[in-house]
């Protein structure tokens, strides 16, 4: 019955998405709007297989939520970081559709401004 695995593959499939998500949710901050946790949880998804910590310990987990912070950050704040950073996180992120980001002026903008 290829319709019975099928379908039991699906459901497979789909109990283990909820239960990625469920293992996320944990990391959401109490400050983070609906919006900027699923950008944010889609990041974590997307690269915890790549994150998990080893038997061992290690913190890979940590480092994954520090760069989903710095990213998220950056977005949705504003916030700047070292170039080197800042291109991994994005690069990270490439693909992630994020909506209606704010859009932000930063002081090295404005001091050009204010000396034109």
């Amino acid at each position: 019955m290829v319709g019975g695995e099928a379908a039991s593959a699906v459901e497979e499939l789909v109990s283990g998405v909820r239960q990625a998500a469920d293992f996320a949710e944990q990391f959401r901050s109490y400050s983070e709007s609906e919006k900027q946790w699923k950008a944010r949880m889609e990041f974590i998804l997307r690269h915890l297989p790549d994150y998990r910590d080893p038997p061992d310990g290690g913190g890979r987990l940590d480092q994954l939520l520090s760069l989903s912070m710095v990213w998220a950050n950056h977005l949705f704040l504003g916030c700047s970081y070292n170039k080197d950073l800042l291109d991994k996180v994005m690069e990270m992120a490439d693909g992630i559709e994020v909506e209606d980001l704010p859009q932000f002026t930063t002081r090295s903008e404005l001091m050009k401004k204010h000396q034109s």
